[in-house]
């Protein structure tokens, strides 16, 4: 009969066993050890290649300084990357009412009498400046005060006088060709129709923009380079081809805007939000602006990157509307003055 103790035999193979089993415990522990230290190194090597978190500024709840009479935005109102079409829609229009109250006085800041005065005078601003074109148009005027004088010049003569413009032989070619075109074909007449100007030598849209809301009194865009910079900035529009900016920028607002909008927007550029500084910190629609923080955003550093009477310093004009010289404006210094 067996016997119920436990012989040698079985005593031992009982204590290999569990001997191999704890063995067995450790390896798989050991194992896991490892698999749970690789994995957290993979995870801290994540960590350390992810790049750090781009910094944003943020635009302040109200302007960081006021032009006079002027009433800051209240909110910030940054537009989300899926703005709507609804969104965009007011936020332009708001930044056009924001503008229009710190610019109430905005006007074309060519100096011109009638409309060939003005179509002379905008074909010459090309790549200068409106100052230096009405530096130099009184001498030009004086000599030739009509179409029919400008069409009858001697080209070397107004060449001389349009030297300071730059690019005064091709300029010299125009007026002198757009004066004969008048004579010829409108009876020395600035036609008030867009695709009649369109067709005089020198005037593309945005000229003859100029002319339709400044001297007829039609609306127009007029797309130069401020208005393009700061639509874009704005996020108005990504276009960057003039007829299609104008286009886009065109079925943001009501028609009767147009001309006024345009004078709003390019005396924003011309005085707060330049092209390689913007004075952020002194931009009274900075909360609106998704651009803030391209430019200086400290208000005593940005304010005195501010241009013409908010500087203190002239405009463009040397006989400015009434209402520019009631604001604090000051007329421009005549051609030679410094």
């Amino acid at each position: 009969m067996p016997s119920g103790k436990s012989t040698p035999a079985k005593k031992a193979a009982a204590t290999k066993a569990a001997a191999t089993n704890v063995a067995a415990k450790k390896a798989a522990a050991k194992k896991a050890g490892a698999a749970s230290k690789k994995a957290s190194a993979k995870k801290a090597a994540a960590v350390k290649k992810a790049p750090a978190a781009k910094k944003v500024t943020v635009a302040p709840k109200k302007a960081t300084a006021r032009v006079k009479g002027t009433a800051p935005a209240k909110a910030v109102v940054h537009p989300p990357g899926d703005e709507s079409r609804t969104a965009l829609v007011r936020r332009a229009r708001r930044i056009n009412r924001e503008l229009a109250e710190v610019y109430p006085y905005a006007h074309p800041e060519l100096d011109f009498d009638n409309s060939f005065q003005l179509v002379v005078a905008t074909v010459l601003s090309a790549q200068t400046t409106d100052l230096r074109v009405n530096q130099t148009t009184p001498a030009l005027f004086a000599k030739y005060p009509t179409p029919e004088d400008l069409a009858a010049a001697n080209p070397e003569e107004v060449e001389e006088i349009l030297r300071p413009c730059g690019f005064f032989r091709a300029k010299t070619k125009s007026v002198i060709g757009l004066s004969k075109a008048l004579v010829e074909d409108f009876g020395g007449e600035v036609p008030g129709r867009l695709e009649d100007l369109v067709k005089l030598p020198g005037v593309g849209r945005k000229t003859a923009f100029v002319v339709l809301g400044n001297a007829f009194g039609r609306p127009g865009i007029t797309v130069d380079t401020h208005f393009q910079r700061l639509v874009r900035r704005w996020q108005w529009t990504g276009e960057t081809d003039p007829d299609k900016i104008e286009a886009a920028i065109g079925a943001l607002f009501p028609k009767s805007d147009w001309t006024d909008l345009s004078h709003h927007v390019i005396w924003h550029g011309r005085r707060i939000c330049h092209a390689r500084k913007p004075a952020c910190g002194a931009c009274p629609i900075a909360p609106l602006c998704p651009a803030f923080g391209e430019g200086e955003t400290d208000p005593e550093k940005a304010k005195k990157l501010l241009k013409y009477e908010k500087g203190g310093f002239p405009g463009q004009r040397l006989r400015p509307p009434q209402a520019y010289l009631d604001a604090g404006g000051r007329p421009a210094p005549p051609l030679g003055a410094g």
